[in-house]
């Protein structure tokens, strides 16, 4: 099958996009919270997850491009749109090119240059890590700064497992993505109704990624989730979805 997803409810459609070394399961949580009114799609990309037998991508246009085709197949032509860390790139990506189709977008854990300034490590050391070393110890060094409590949170055991599904083509493909992305001169495109959300121990995305996003697209807000990491969702699920439901509901 070229696509996967879950969907899940009934009523307008909401897509929530998971990023790097993540699958449809970050994602749980908030579908079940959103199913009561909402038609709750959660794509797995190529490569990862339940859909690691994929060919891999190395771009985030061609991720862009993976995910309205989906959305296409699916029979879906509005949406609102939410994505997470390099999902929050590709929905970047969706609403510059097809921004007539996405009528709310959030924006969490994630900003506008793929090379992502101030990361604990830089992308290219990361990539280095692995060719030499093989995928398994990078994966846990970088699953675990995903959280302020590290791997002492209750949710590391299984992020971890879900992160060692990915393909080794996926894990490459997904630093060059990154790498060669940014959307931090096109944000002022970007006209539609924007939520960004950041937990405030963000070890991936710094305060300087997401004030470029504030100040780059016109009709924004930010909400800070403070003493969460980069995986605030599953840190404090209820204050993600309030705010997540709250800004949907318009």
């Amino acid at each position: 099958m070229r696509w996967r997803y879950r969907r899940t409810g009934r009523g307008p459609a909401v897509v929530l996009q998971h990023g790097f070394l993540c699958g449809p399961g970050y994602f749980e949580q908030l579908a079940d919270a959103l199913s009561d009114r909402y038609d709750v799609i959660v794509p797995t990309l190529p490569g990862f997850a339940d859909h690691a037998s994929r060919p891999a991508l190395d771009s985030i246009a061609d991720f862009a491009e993976y995910l309205l085709g989906m959305l296409d197949h699916a029979g879906v032509n509005r949406f609102h749109l939410l994505g997470h860390s390099m999902g929050g790139m590709i929905a970047q990506e969706v609403a510059l090119k097809s921004g007539a189709r996405v009528a709310r977008l959030i924006l969490f854990g994630t900003g506008p240059i793929g090379e992502m300034p101030g990361r604990f490590e830089s992308l290219e050391e990361s990539r280095r890590r692995v060719e030499a070393n093989g995928p398994e110890n990078m994966i846990g060094r970088t699953v675990a700064t995903w959280f302020m409590r590290g791997e002492e949170d209750p949710s590391f055991p299984d992020a971890l497992a879900v992160a060692r599904t990915a393909s080794l083509d996926a894990i490459l493909g997904g630093y060059r993505a990154m790498q060669d992305w940014r959307s931090l001169e096109r944000l002022g495109e970007i006209r539609n109704p924007t939520l960004i959300v950041w937990g405030d121990g963000d070890r991936s995305y710094r305060r300087s990624q997401v004030d470029s996003l504030r100040r780059g697209i016109p009709d924004s807000r930010l909400a800070v989730m403070p003493g969460c990491s980069h995986n605030a969702h599953l840190e404090n699920p209820k204050c993600f979805h309030d705010c997540v439901t709250d800004f949907l509901d318009g």
